[in-house]
């Protein structure tokens, strides 16, 4: 699956899971770090956690794990790093 329709189904479970301020950076061909940025808020960081964690949970049930994540516990803030694309 290209970079940009991963990105879209991100954004689908976030929005699915209330996220508030949900936004998409389109770094191709600025970066080599990444194609997208997906960027989204929590409302406390228990809603937090829960965005983190359906996120993983969704990519993983569509045969993708993040490659590293960072923040996930504490809920205040979380990179899940996809390859070409981070949230």
């Amino acid at each position: 699956m290209d970079s940009k329709t991963f990105s879209e189904q991100i954004i689908k479970v976030l929005q699915d899971k209330k996220a508030e301020d949900i936004v998409r950076v389109n770094l191709t061909g600025k970066t080599e770090v990444s194609d997208y940025f997906v960027v989204a808020s929590g409302r406390s960081m228990t809603h937090t956690r829960s965005l983190i964690e359906n996120v993983e949970y969704e990519m993983e049930k569509a045969g993708v794990r993040a490659i590293r994540s960072e923040g996930v516990r504490e809920g205040r803030w979380a990179v899940l790093d996809y390859g070409d694309v981070l949230v």
